[in-house]
């Protein structure tokens, strides 16, 4: 896909992944609608990005369906649509005090999971009704997965799981909205940069940047973003969800 004079919708595009992924696809020429639940902090990015902010919950199917409207009232209908939003809470199974709380869990796999598939399915819907581009192709959603969805550590039950969604979720989806042109992929990261470390002790961050084979680093998030411009200009890649992780394989701990 050509991106110059597309539009996108980025989910959780005001910190992180997302807002890496949204100046990125401002700079290539594509206009950005960024989605996120924390209002100041999307406008911050949207004016970072030169794109256009909305305060949304992914897990509220009206929120979202609203969002769509106002991006599409703003750029014309997206053809590209980023999951970035998402939570990382941890908690193991039974703990000091007892089992995990399930609504703990359960709000884990609604933002992750349930939120993804919220913004996956409108994004679909709208794409499958533009015209085709050159090649055929009408749109491309992308998700964020996790190698966690591959190894999970002690601890991350939930976030596993929600991004095991993910990764189930890809190929299937791909292959019913092949008839359309959409295509479907998600990025599964190992450790990056992102406001979920942020929070971490300096010493623990350059533990986890030394697991890493190569480069023995926290990834960027410009370096998620580069893979997300090339999933969107390269049609052959579709229904897979790609690892972006230096050959990081997670110990149980």
């Amino acid at each position: 896909m050509n991106l110059e004079g597309q539009a996108a919708i980025v989910s959780g595009g005001a910190s992180g992944l997302g807002r890496a992924t949204a100046v990125a696809l401002a700079a290539s020429g594509v206009e950005v609608a960024i989605l996120d639940i924390n209002q100041d902090a999307a406008i911050d990015a949207a004016r970072e990005a030169g794109g256009f902010a909305i305060a949304c919950d992914v897990t509220d199917a009206a929120s979202v369906e609203a969002a769509f409207v106002a991006a599409r009232e703003r750029h014309g209908p997206a053809r590209i649509a980023v999951n970035c939003a998402g939570v990382g809470t941890a908690g193991r199974i039974v703990g000091r005090d007892g089992p995990l709380p399930l609504d703990a869990f359960r709000r884990v796999i609604e933002v992750n999971l349930i939120g993804s598939f919220n913004v996956m399915r409108l994004a679909a819907a709208e794409m499958s009704t533009l015209d085709p581009l050159a090649d055929g192709e009408r749109g491309i959603i992308v998700s964020t997965a996790s190698v966690a969805a591959y190894e999970g550590q002690i601890g991350q039950a939930a976030y596993s799981a929600s991004k095991g969604g993910i990764v189930s979720l890809t190929l299937p989806a791909a292959r019913e909205l092949a008839r359309y042109g959409v295509r479907v992929v998600a990025i599964a990261p190992g450790i990056f940069e992102t406001p979920m470390l942020q929070g971490l002790p300096q010493n623990v961050r350059e533990s986890l940047a030394a697991s890493v084979p190569f480069p023995p680093r926290l990834g960027r998030p410009e370096e998620y973003a580069a893979l997300l411009l090339h999933l969107c200009r390269n049609p052959m890649i579709n229904g897979e969800v790609v690892r972006l992780d230096g050959a990081l394989r997670m110990a149980p701990r």
